[in-house]
């Protein structure tokens, strides 16, 4: 009765912290501005099916994809155990849906090779990161937290599968010794090669077991509450990003609604003029920019793929499409602890522009989509950089001298080239 209700207890509060940290998430993703994003649900639903669920741009990298795949798929279906493990904990049983029989037999079979392809993935990775020197996983936002957040959750994988595989050894050597408590369940094509790795001891065995177990359900909830802040929250919040992208083609900008306004009473002076004041144009910080701006910040795997393919950051230019995202979710989170700290936002004298995305950056980008092309979960930086590039240029007339050359250039020629109006169509004839 001890172990039932210390593992209610233990229970209760994961849910309780991770309900609280999720709402707080949820309430971060609110600040930002308002954007339509329910329409064409048949094709949105299609999209997350395929990328989100189905994983099919991880696939343009096949070894790391299918490695992935193992750990998703692994992950998700081996932690339908967990059912058993609650129902287990909450009501003292031992493995409680063993009455299926063959069913029951099949799926602990199961389990058990996709704990070990989770396992040998994970250990993969470790190496891939830490050994292989690989360009994407460098970088200098990966360093410090971020390279130890991808490791630790690395290593958390292994352990959980590896007290996975001897909670069952143990188990299924206490059956092979006919204990009571241990009744014949389950088949075990992996952690029957453990069994000489156990003592004979029948106490001792049941404390292994029994460790294994109490780590394993401890491990799953410490997880579920290091998700809201790990890049990890992608598990969850792949999904609804992916449904709620953008469907119009990549390359195509969205017009600013005042702006738009401003330039029809411009060109017809009969109609109203606009009514209310514009708060700000461009992206400052990140309560400038759209709620589906934040939610990619939160979806960011730190993979690197969208860096890889950048073209900049490639040729040297100190962009990187991943720590734009980065520091995005980072200056969220500060702006929301800020919040309730506060009760309200109380000014820092901090901005997403230059405390974290310099100019150099912001200008350094092409605006080729290749970060957006690249990205497995559909993250769009672009939205981000070219929100801050028209705060700089169009709250402060600040940017750099061959883009003013190009705006004066389309002021007085009605072109990007310094051409009278007569010769603008002249390149047309090369």
């Amino acid at each position: 009765m001890m172990g039932q209700i210390i593992f209610f207890c233990l229970f209760a509060l994961a849910i309780v912290v991770f309900a609280r940290n999720a709402r707080h998430i949820y309430k971060n993703i609110k600040l930002g501005k308002a954007v339509n994003r329910s329409d064409r649900p048949g094709e949105r639903l299609k999209l997350m099916l395929l990328v989100a669920f189905g994983q099919k741009k991880m696939f343009k990298k096949p070894l790391a994809a299918l490695l992935h795949l193992c750990v998703y798929v692994g992950f998700c279906i081996i932690n339908i155990e967990m059912l058993e493990i609650v129902i287990d904990g909450l009501f003292g049983t031992h493995r409680v849906f063993s009455s299926l029989g063959s069913v029951y037999n099949g799926l602990i079979y199961a389990f058990e090779w996709l704990a070990f392809a989770v396992l040998f993935s994970c250990i993969i990775f470790l190496i891939r990161r830490n050994a292989l020197h690989i360009y994407r996983f460098g970088g200098r936002e990966l360093k410090n937290w971020p390279k130890t957040d991808a490791n630790l959750i690395l290593i958390a994988e292994i352990l959980l599968m590896t007290a996975f595989l001897f909670m069952n050894a143990a188990d299924f050597k206490l059956q092979q010794l006919n204990h009571p408590a241990y009744h014949h369940a389950g088949a075990f094509p992996v952690s029957q090669f453990l069994l000489p790795l156990l003592p004979e001891s029948t106490s001792t065995l049941i404390g292994i077991e029994r460790f294994a177990w109490w780590f394993h359900i401890i491990g799953v909830l410490a997880f579920l509450n290091y998700l809201p802040i790990s890049k990890h929250l992608h598990i969850i919040l792949a999904f609804p990003n992916t449904y709620f992208s953008k469907l119009e083609p990549k390359g195509k900008f969205n017009n600013m609604p005042a702006v738009t306004e401003e330039v029809k009473v411009m060109l017809d002076p009969s109609l109203p003029p606009p009514t209310g004041e514009v708060s700000r144009f461009g992206v400052k910080d990140v309560q400038d920019l759209t709620w589906k701006n934040l939610l990619d910040a939160y979806t960011c795997t730190e993979c690197g793929r969208c860096t890889a393919a950048c073209p900049a950051n490639i040729t040297g230019k100190l962009l990187s499409p991943r720590k734009i995202m980065m520091d995005t979710r980072d200056r969220l989170a500060e702006v929301g602890q800020n919040m309730v700290k506060n009760g309200d936002f109380q000014d820092d004298n901090k901005s997403l522009i230059d405390t974290y995305i310099t100019r150099e950056e912001i200008w350094a980008c092409t605006t080729c989509n290749a970060c957006v092309e690249a990205c497995p979960v559909n993250i769009d930086p672009l939205e981000i950089i070219i929100g801050l590039r028209q705060y700089a240029v169009m709250e402060e007339s600040q940017a750099p001298a061959s883009i003013n050359a190009m705006f004066g250039n389309l002021e007085n020629n009605g072109a990007t080239w310094k051409y009278a109006q007569a010769d603008r169509a002249n390149w047309t004839n090369q």
